[in-house]
């Protein structure tokens, strides 16, 4: 009896260990994105791999630190940006295929607030930001790097209030870090993108900054120079209707 249980185990954990290793084995694409797009890309990658049999997985970080990780060598089949600026890094470096490279989808800059702040405010030049503040923060993304921080500086120097705030600033590494110093009362106030405020029930959008403000939001897409073939079909996959559907179901708006 003891022969057979043995012999049972150990067939048991080699087909174990077979299918462990075949799963391994199967394709799959490493799409590297701007963590703003952290639910709708997670979402899209589920519904590819359930028609397509073909695994993504994801690295969701600010875009300045994506590229330069593409640009030191870490591998990745696709390169999804929060603006045009770290796309055109990669692309003048020789790091992405320029005939891939689309404009996918847009956004739009939000001043927040935590939920249950009585903060109110209207967006408009040399507004009241600073003294709103008072002695508290104001979250974004690092103006030096990070695409939000970059599209904040440029909509508070057009509006006359950066001087006033720019001490004041808590500097994320990422849109979704700027948005958790916000949620967690740590910040008065953030800039982030509409979509990200939409994901949070712990903070309230104050007011949202005009458009001729700032740089229009633009999300560029493309593969790099190294990508597997699947890369394609996924990156054709979320500029399609399934992509369409999704994106405008989080916020953003397709640009096709």
């Amino acid at each position: 009896m003891r022969k057979l249980l043995c012999s049972w185990l150990l067939t048991t954990c080699f087909i174990g260990a077979q299918a462990g290793a075949a799963d391994e084995d199967k394709p799959s694409i490493t799409v590297f994105a701007a963590a703003s797009l952290t639910n709708v890309l997670q979402e899209l990658g589920d519904g590819y791999t359930k028609d397509a049999s073909v695994p993504v997985r994801f690295s969701f970080a600010a875009s300045s630190a994506l590229a330069r990780q593409i640009e030191n060598g870490s591998r990745a089949d696709m390169f999804f940006s929060a603006d045009l600026e770290w796309m055109d890094y990669l692309e003048s470096r020789k790091l992405i295929q320029p005939a891939t490279r689309h404009d996918v989808v847009g956004n739009q800059l939000v001043l927040i607030a935590p939920a249950d702040s009585k903060i109110i405010l209207k967006i408009q030049p040399h507004f009241a930001l600073a003294a709103t503040l008072g002695k508290g923060r104001l979250a974004t993304g690092d103006p030096d790097s990070v695409p939000v921080g970059r599209y904040a500086h440029e909509a508070l120097a057009n509006l006359g209030v950066w001087d006033e705030v720019s001490a004041r600033l808590v500097r994320a590494d990422s849109v979704r870090s700027a948005l958790a110093f916000v949620d967690r009362g740590e910040a008065a106030l953030g800039i982030v993108y509409a979509t990200d405020a939409l994901i949070d029930k712990k903070v309230r959008v104050v007011d949202a900054f005009p458009a001729a403000t700032h740089m229009p939001i633009v999300y560029p897409a493309a593969l790099t120079i190294g990508a597997k073939a699947d890369a394609a079909k996924f990156l054709a996959y979320i500029r399609g209707p399934a992509g369409s559907v999704a994106f405008q179901h989080h916020g953003f708006m397709p640009l096709h």
